[in-house]
């Protein structure tokens, strides 16, 4: 009889940031260029083995961490974040993934969503 693979849990945490940008684009591009706002949903999801108090992270290590990152970002023009370079939703999930990275063992996803429009990206590792 084989033994069947590892399980591993995934834990997300979701969080909302209100945030202004600019883009420069050739696609609606008049709109774009000028001062607007979106509402972003994030998701982090963390991978891992439940660990001797059966958590995978706990959660206010990882509540905590992501209130760090969204200081950052709620209520900031984007264009204006260190590091993050052009406020596209890809540019937003790498970023926080690099800025939660350091602290956040086993981070394996950031979903970044802008209901609203539709638009929604996903980085996985």
């Amino acid at each position: 009889m084989s033994t069947p693979p590892t399980a591993l849990h995934e834990l997300s945490q979701r969080f909302f940031f209100e945030a202004s940008h600019t883009l420069r684009r050739a696609v609606e591009a008049e709109g774009s260029r000028r001062v607007h706002g979106h509402t972003y949903e994030a998701e982090v999801t963390v991978r891992g083995t439940p660990d001797a108090a059966g958590m995978v992270i706990d959660l206010a290590l990882l509540r905590a961490e992501i209130a760090r990152v969204r200081e950052k970002l709620d209520h900031h023009l984007l264009d204006e974040v260190a590091d993050l370079g052009l406020p596209t939703l890809e540019s937003l999930c790498s970023y926080i993934g690099r800025q939660l990275a350091p602290a956040v063992p086993g981070l394996c996803a950031v979903t970044i969503e802008r209901r609203a429009s539709g638009d929604r990206c996903a980085l996985r590792w």
